[in-house]
């Protein structure tokens, strides 16, 4: 049905009381992982929270960390209800719809600013890193190990002898985190955590507005990313530094696709200084300066000018730090061993497995498939950029960067996450894509309330069951989302077979198209 002046009505936005009641559903979750953390959440040892009463039973007895457990895994569910709710409540993306998406995220986050760290426990090693920065110490040569009870400040011991892998400019605010937090691991977790939501603050902002340059609707693109409950835990309630780095890539996205190039490579440096992956979108950047219809000559210019801004701004980090190019040569050789759910490290299991069951020398299985997995990545990033449409730059971007994390024998889950911003702002279809990235992000929720639990080792017998009782209650509400709810098992109708289907029931299709899908 069409206005009087031609333009075609939008949907009406839902009643304020089903989106005040939904955002309210979503904030119950959110508080209970909040109290779920306090059971299983990652503490240093030194911490004060430590020797609180009621702290100590949640995380010392038994049925406190089963207690903890449930609600953490739980609180994910009923946030990712309220998530997958809010989609419906807003379908056809009404006006208001951006405003309501945003508000949501916004109340949903602030419960896991004051989560104990979930799901990761690298806040603590960044810390460490910032001791080192502090005692005049070179983090891309020594380990946090070199300094006096770096273990009771939380870090993994996996950190004890690895270089830094992040930027320079990381490194400045782990310096600055030290100076005002000094060796207190809860204020230090809080501070970064402030920075992590700097990060979900610059994705809130520049996602709608990328989005809306490729005609995608900037409310849909800012559910899939800034409303994420996968988002939203792994990069707030963790405190990931690598919430920063996404944010200021797509900031830098952004001003590059709309002729603000310097200000975008600038931005793009700050993220390469804050872990040094996103140098991958670097000759995206230049092509997106240099604009449509750009003649060869002059992309080749402008990828001049983006690189001598990067060098220069990278070389005179390096010396007022004194670190000079450390963090390149760390770039080079970081990464050892892989995950089992990595494409790369299935092939790995199976490749030892076979070797060692022939009774032959599986040792340079990891090492060979991780090569390939490079040059397979590089040859799919060099693809990307010399070929494709100006107007699919953003999207190329999007493939670069996850061609380097598909073809990597480690992936961590809130890698995806680098990735889930450039396919968003480009048009996530309302089909098997977004089925794929609903249950993408299910899955690696499921696999964070499970696997990244803190349990003291004198429960070690306890803390099987309890990560398999974790397991057992997220298939559980998955399971009840899709084919149980009486809301949202429509969200999966003629995708996923129903548990009872009449045979006059003919399959429809996912949700509803909007005009972008």
């Amino acid at each position: 049905m069409g206005t009087s002046n031609g333009a075609v009505a939008r949907p009406k936005l839902a009643t304020a009381g089903s989106l005040r009641w939904n955002i309210v559903e979503g904030f119950i979750g959110a508080v209970l992982i909040l109290i779920g953390s306090c059971g299983v959440g990652w503490l240093a040892i030194v911490s004060p929270l430590n020797r609180q009463p009621w702290l100590i039973n949640l995380r010392t007895e038994t049925w406190g960390v089963a207690l903890s457990t449930i609600l953490l895994t739980l609180g994910c569910w009923v946030l990712f209800r309220a998530w997958l709710r809010l989609r419906q409540l807003l379908s056809g993306w009404p006006e208001g719809s951006l405003k309501a998406v945003t508000l949501a995220g916004g109340i949903w986050t602030i419960p896991m600013l004051f989560c104990v760290p979930i799901f990761s426990r690298d806040v603590f090693a960044y810390i460490g890193q910032g001791r080192l920065v502090a005692s005049g110490q070179d983090p891309y040569v020594d380990g946090i190990s070199t300094l006096s009870n770096w273990f009771q400040l939380g870090a993994d011991p996996r950190w004890a002898q690895s270089e830094t892998p992040y930027g320079p400019f990381f490194l400045w605010i782990e310096y600055l985190v030290n100076q005002v937090a000094g060796t207190s691991p809860d204020i230090s977790v809080f501070l970064y955590r402030l920075v992590a939501l700097l990060g979900v603050v610059l994705l809130a902002i520049y996602v709608p507005k990328l989005a809306a340059l490729h005609g995608v609707e900037g409310a849909k693109a800012q559910w899939i990313t800034v409303a994420n409950p996968f988002l939203l835990v792994n990069f707030v309630a963790s405190a990931h530094n690598d919430a920063l780095m996404v944010g200021l890539a797509v900031a830098a996205t952004y001003y590059a696709a709309t002729k603000r190039g310097f200000l975008g490579v600038v931005l793009l440096t700050a993220s390469i200084g804050v872990k040094l992956i996103t140098i991958v979108l670097l000759p995206f950047i230049g092509l997106l300066w240099a604009g449509a219809g750009a003649s060869w000559w002059k992309k080749f210019r402008y990828w001049a000018y983006t690189g001598l801004i990067v060098l220069a701004l990278m070389t005179l980090t390096g010396i007022l730090n004194g670190y000079g190019f450390g963090w390149l040569k760390v770039m080079l050789i970081t990464g050892t061993g892989y995950t089992v759910f990595a494409p790369l490290g299935m092939l790995v299991m199976f490749f030892e497995g076979a070797f060692n069951a022939l009774g032959l020398d599986s040792s340079g299985v990891l090492p060979t498939i991780k090569l390939i997995g490079r040059l397979s990545s590089v040859l799919v990033v060099l693809f990307v950029i010399f070929r494709g449409k100006h107007s699919h730059l953003v999207q190329r971007m999007g493939i670069a960067f996850a061609a380097l994390v598909v073809l990597s024998p480690v992936i961590q889950p809130w890698y995806l996450l680098w990735i889930l911003p450039f396919f968003a702002v480009t048009g996530i279809r309302d089909d098997w894509q977004m089925v794929f990235t609903i249950f993408t992000s299910a899955f690696m929720l499921a696999y964070g309330a499970a696997d990244q639990i803190f349990v003291w080792q004198f429960l070690s017998d306890s803390e099987s069951w309890i990560k398999h009782m974790s397991t057992l209650i997220s298939w559980a509400g998955m399971a009840y989302l899709a084919f149980l709810d009486p809301h949202t098992k429509h969200m999966f109708r003629g995708v996923l077979p129903p548990l009872r289907r009449p045979k006059s029931e003919r399959p429809t299709t996912i949700i509803s198209r909007d005009q972008d899908s």
